[in-house]
């Protein structure tokens, strides 16, 4: 197994080099002090797992953490913080691969050995953006009569909570933003489709809909590329670059 530790702390980053060599003594360890350094040796070495300070200076962890799932999709993530606020969170979560500093062979022991724990409270509403779009209601996909519903909903998604206008919806979803008189009247029907859906599984909900603009209320949704921007680390150890693949317009931001 080979493994990473990512930490701009001196001090820190020989703590966690001495807790890892003790808790996986055969692992092979390289420590780097900045996130450059790692991508570099990431794009060039196949790495199991990466232990990643949250916070890198100028770039925080969970960035270098999508980089290097760019680079190495098959890389596990566990995030290491000497910040409570994060551990909270992975707590409700009920999340696994967080590490408190100072981190111990136990600790990481631990961490290794759930790395593939489940996470993520339950909500009726599963977004999947990760490996091709779907949602699920209960358990049961989401049927649509019009892919270009299905590709609205994936785009008010995609916004988290953002009003989207008609005008901003047709660039997307056609690239182009004029909205003549035929268009106008298409994409009343892709609407239409998509409230009827949303309806049918009892969901309307999700939906907010004001004077020329949609948005969806990402409180109700269990999503995955939400879990990932929040930090919680199954969702970016789920993550394969491979982001709601099947639309152009999509591109997983971080910002």
């Amino acid at each position: 197994m080979n493994y990473i530790a990512v930490d701009d702390e001196p001090f820190a980053l020989k703590d966690l080099e001495e807790a890892l060599h003790e808790a996986v003594p055969d692992a092979v360890l390289h420590s780097f002090n900045t996130p450059s350094k790692a991508l570099d040796y990431a794009g060039s070495t196949l790495v199991n797992v990466a232990f990643l300070d949250i916070e890198l200076g100028s770039v925080s962890g969970l960035v270098l953490a999508k980089k290097l799932k760019d680079l190495r999709p098959e890389v596990h993530i566990i995030f290491v913080t000497s910040h409570e606020q994060y551990a909270v969170k992975a707590f409700e979560l009920h999340a696994t691969g967080y590490l408190m500093k100072p981190a111990t062979a136990e600790d990481i022991r631990r961490e290794l050995t759930f790395l593939y724990g489940e996470t993520s409270q339950k909500k009726r509403v599963r977004v999947q953006t990760f490996g091709g779009f779907d949602v699920f209601v209960d358990g049961v996909p989401l049927e649509f009569k019009r892919a270009k519903s299905k590709e609205l909903l994936a785009y008010l998604i995609d916004r988290r909570g953002v009003s989207a206008t008609a005008a901003a919806a047709c660039a997307a979803l056609w690239g182009d933003a004029s909205i003549e008189a035929g268009k106008k009247n298409y994409f009343r029907t892709i609407v239409k489709g998509l409230r009827e859906a949303l309806k049918e599984a009892g969901i309307e909900h999700i939906l907010l809909r004001s004077w020329n603009s949609l948005a969806i209320i990402p409180e109700q949704l269990d999503c995955d590329s939400y879990h990932f921007l929040d930090g919680d680390p199954q969702a970016v150890n789920s993550y394969r670059h491979d982001y709601l693949t099947d639309y152009e317009w999509a591109e997983f931001r971080m910002d």
